[in-house]
C-alpha cells in the first residue's frame, strides 16, 4: 500500500531579516533574529521574514504563519502559503515576508506555524524597549 498523503514535519523555521536567492538555487540567511530591541514602543518593522523549511511528507499542503501579540490572542500579522511534496525524501522551503509590522507594546510576541491547521511550532520573540544611548528612558505614566 502506497501512503497518498503524509502531514510533513517542520525542519526549521527562523525569524529573519532577509532571505536572498544565490545564482546556483542556494538560500542565504540574513540575520537571524532572536530578541528584538527597539528603540520606541510602539515602533512599525519595515520587513521580517520567516524562514520554514518542511520534509519527510507527500501531497498538498496549506501552511500558516502567525506572529501573535502579547496577550496570546490578538495576531498582529499572519501568511498562508501552499506547497507540495511528492516523495518524502524532498523538501520544501518556504520564506514569508511581513510587511509593517507594528509592535504595540514591549512584551514576548509568538510565532505560530501550522500546516492544514496543525499547529507545528510556536516559538517566542521577546520585544525589548532598549533606548538609544543620551536617550532619556520613557517614563511609565504619561501626563
Amino acid at each position: 500500500m502506497n501512503a497518498t498523503r503524509i502531514l510533513p514535519d517542520l525542519q526549521c523555521s527562523l525569524l529573519c531579516e532577509e532571505v536572498r536567492q544565490e545564482v546556483n538555487g542556494n538560500l542565504f540567511i540574513i540575520g537571524v533574529v532572536n530578541v528584538l530591541r527597539v528603540p520606541q514602543i510602539p515602533i512599525v518593522a519595515g520587513r521580517i521574514c520567516i524562514f520554514n523549511r518542511w520534509a519527510a511528507g507527500i501531497g498538498q499542503f496549506n501552511e500558516n504563519v502567525r506572529l501573535v501579540a502579547p496577550d496570546q490572542t490578538t495576531v498582529i500579522s499572519k501568511g498562508e502559503m501552499k506547497f507540495e511534496l511528492r516523495d518524502p525524501a524532498m523538501s520544501a522551503t518556504n520564506v514569508m515576508f511581513f510587511g509593517n509590522v507594528k509592535f504595540e507594546t514591549a512584551g514576548t510576541y509568538y510565532i505560530e506555524v501550522l500546516v492544514d491547521d496543525v499547529m507545528k511550532l510556536r516559538y517566542p520573540v521577546p520585544v525589548i524597549h532598549t533606548p538609544m544611548p543620551n536617550q532619556p528612558a520613557a517614563e511609565s505614566a504619561q501626563s
